[in-house]
């Protein structure tokens, strides 16, 4: 019973996988998807790392849940699409927050013809910044899918510093004076 239940789930994940890259195929061929390869996001990951991340794990949701599997993956890949370094950004975070979905949105748009549950994830994605909820069930998937990695990529960027300050800390010890052998 478990057997054919872990053999289920296994077929089950590889079907799924071929099917979440069936729908995100033609975006990672353009351009300006692939430029996101050179954005930094949440200071360990590029931002299409960060963008494909979500659209995984939304897609995956929104299997489980029978939802619209297509338009959850190319909304999620396409959410953080703006082409600028957060951190050269002369908005204030709370300027970034609210303007960068519409940002992304206009460049989406020419990315790729989308459609009304595509269009509402990408420029509702910052649901609590903007206080403007989606208005599909995939748009929520998305939110707080994105709200999730944005939390774990925080984690791991605060943990490598902590293990670079250790490596740093570890190099300037002193080395230990040689003992004489008695």
């Amino acid at each position: 019973m478990a057997f054919s239940f872990r053999k289920s789930l296994r077929r089950f994940k590889t079907d799924a996988v071929a099917e979440f890259y069936l729908h995100i195929a033609p975006l990672l061929e353009n351009e300006q998807v692939q430029s996101l390869e050179n954005y930094t996001q949440h200071n360990c990951y590029s931002r299409l790392n960060h963008s494909l991340d979500v659209a995984y794990y939304s897609f995956f949701i929104a299997k489980l849940l029978r939802w619209d599997t297509g338009s959850t993956a190319r909304g999620a890949l396409l959410h953080d699409l703006y082409l600028y370094d957060r951190s050269e950004c002369e908005q204030s975070l709370k300027g970034h927050l609210r303007s960068h979905p519409k940002i992304a949105l206009e460049n989406a748009r020419k990315v790729h013809d989308l459609n009304k549950i595509e269009e509402d994830i990408i420029r509702k994605h910052m649901w609590f910044a903007t206080l403007t909820p989606p208005r599909y069930k995939e748009g929520f998937i998305v939110t707080f899918v994105d709200k999730f990695c944005a939390v774990r990529e925080g984690l791991i960027s605060l943990r490598n510093r902590s293990w670079e300050r250790t490596a740093q800390q570890t190099k300037q010890l002193p080395a230990p004076a040689p003992q004489p052998i008695a």
